[in-house]
């Protein structure tokens, strides 16, 4: 078990040390389950009752909290923020893969760099190059001429198509899908006509990709995710879709063909972006929201409507249907008042 002592964590987080310095710390946890040799962390001041209740070893706290708590404590500018850094410090994840397994197949043409790891059934395809401390886990595919950066990891039963690049420091969640055709046809009286996708993706640094996500390649240019984007779990992303740097997007979100989204925006799990639309930087966009039009200005963008009684919902659809009836008598009712 890996152990850092407060004087320790206060150094690399910049903090200033409130109480025993020399306090072990072995792991982070919430103030309510913490235990000690744990650290913990008060975000938010409503809960600051809680300090007096915690076992936590010590806190982080913001300096106004700080005022008010006798225990041990780092005295940090956002307490959630370094929470997260020492939560990575301390990190007990195992790593993907170990070495070069015996059962995985890599192309002879296939350029591996320093220290590699490959796990079981692993099957690496013609030309693909691979860069330092990359781990690739059990039952991954790699496609032909694809390029993973170095750092990167990718979990288990990752599938990873042709001519797809993925930047340094990045991580791929289990049974997520790089580089699937995009859902391109013709129509032929009544007959689809598959359109070859023949673009790529480019995914750049420090990008996380969920469990099960779709990131499709592109038409004919590529599919870009830009550097420091993070994806959720079940996402869809459809050919030829931009994502702009440091986005965030929730799970089971769609993202329909030639979107753009901006730089720094959160799009809200559930939510459906119709194609070609454009999302300027810095939107935030809640869940469960359809999104039908661009969005040209920052700001917060919301569409669902809240769940209510069932007999209250049913006659509130009923009158959603009479809206335009409605509106088209008002706006009689007003020209004839004017007329008169």
């Amino acid at each position: 078990m890996q152990q850092m002592t407060l004087k320790e964590i206060g150094r690399l987080l910049d903090a200033t040390i409130q109480g025993d310095e020399s306090t072990l710390i072995n792991s982070v946890a919430t103030l309510e389950d913490a235990k000690e040799g744990q650290l913990s962390f008060l975000a938010n001041s409503k809960y600051r009752a809680k300090l007096e209740e915690t076992k936590a070893s010590a806190v982080l706290l913001s300096e106004n909290d700080a005022k008010a708590f006798t225990g041990n404590a780092l005295v940090v500018a956002d307490p959630y923020v370094g929470f997260a850094k020492v939560a990575q410090l301390l990190d007990t994840t195992p790593p993907a893969a170990i070495g070069i397994h015996p059962s995985a197949h890599i192309d002879a043409t296939a350029m591996l760099g320093d220290n590699v790891a490959v796990g079981p059934n692993v099957v690496i395809g013609a030309n693909v190059i691979i860069s330092d401390n990359v781990q690739i886990g059990a039952g991954c595919v790699i496609g032909e001429s694809s390029i993973i950066g170095k750092n990167t990891r990718l979990w288990a039963n990752v599938t990873i198509y042709h001519d797809v690049h993925i930047g340094t420091d990045c991580i791929f969640h289990s049974a997520s899908v790089i580089g699937s055709d995009g859902f391109g046809y013709a129509n032929e009286r009544g007959n689809w006509i598959k359109i070859p996708q023949t673009g790529g993706v480019r995914i750049g640094n420090r990008v996380e990709v969920g469990a099960c996500t779709s990131i499709d390649r592109g038409a004919l240019s590529h599919t870009e995710i830009h550097d420091g984007v993070i994806i959720d779990n079940q996402v869809q992303i459809a050919h030829n879709v931009i994502i702009g740097q440091n986005s965030a997007i929730a799970g089971s979100t769609v993202l329909a063909g030639s979107c753009v989204i901006g730089k720094y925006c959160i799009i809200g799990g559930n939510t459906a972006i119709a194609g070609h639309l454009s999302i300027a930087d810095g939107v935030h966009v809640s869940g469960g929201t359809n999104v039908t039009s661009m969005i040209r200005e920052k700001g917060v963008y919301s569409s669902a409507t809240s769940a209510m009684e069932n007999k209250l919902w049913r006659r509130n659809t009923v009158r959603f249907r009479q809206l335009d009836d409605l509106f088209t008598r008002v706006k009689q009712l007003e020209k004839a008042q004017k007329a008169e």
